[in-house]
């Protein structure tokens, strides 16, 4: 199987492509790709991860990360071929990969956030894509909900792992 028809991934291309929540498109595709066997941090998944991620402190401002992001997310991407074809196959890789680099000009000069899509190129992928949205209940693209999703969500579990660490004997 392409590895970019595993539900995770395209759940990631949804949430990349019809409402920008690139908070969720780290969450799927870390689920992902940490599902992978002796998995590494320079797997060809990690430049989508950092792509996200990017994006996600562009919008909200934080320019600094971002920049830094976006950087590290072309490095790898770029590193795709090591893994061989089958993680471009299916996307506009080039396309992608010229977006990114535009994306990081815009940042570097302090411009305003703009999306783009994740362009698909097989018939296969995107009829996927389109099974999986259907399936799918999308956040209003823009909406405060997917802006600044990560300071909206129940964050008690990771607040009670944080204080049981500090209570912790040295």
């Amino acid at each position: 199987m392409n590895p970019y028809h595993h539900p995770l991934f395209l759940n990631f291309i949804v949430y990349f492509n019809r409402n920008q929540d690139y908070f969720e498109c780290h969450e799927v595709l870390e689920e992902y790709w940490k599902s992978i066997p002796d998995y590494t941090k320079d797997h060809p998944l990690t430049a989508y991860i950092l792509l996200s991620t990017g994006l996600y402190h562009w919008r909200r401002g934080n320019m600094d990360g971002a920049y830094r992001t976006l950087v590290k997310a072309e490095s790898r991407m770029l590193a795709f071929d090591k893994y061989g074809d089958r993680y471009k196959e299916g996307i506009d890789y080039d396309q992608l990969v010229q977006d990114l680099r535009r994306t990081i000009n815009d940042v570097e000069n302090g411009r305003t956030f703009a999306s783009f899509p994740i362009l698909l190129t097989s018939e296969s992928l995107q009829l996927s894509v389109e099974n999986a949205a259907s399936q799918m209940e999308l956040l209003p693209a823009g909406s405060v909900a997917v802006i600044h999703k990560h300071m909206l969500r129940d964050r008690s579990d990771i607040l009670m792992e944080r204080e049981k660490k500090r209570r912790r004997p040295h």
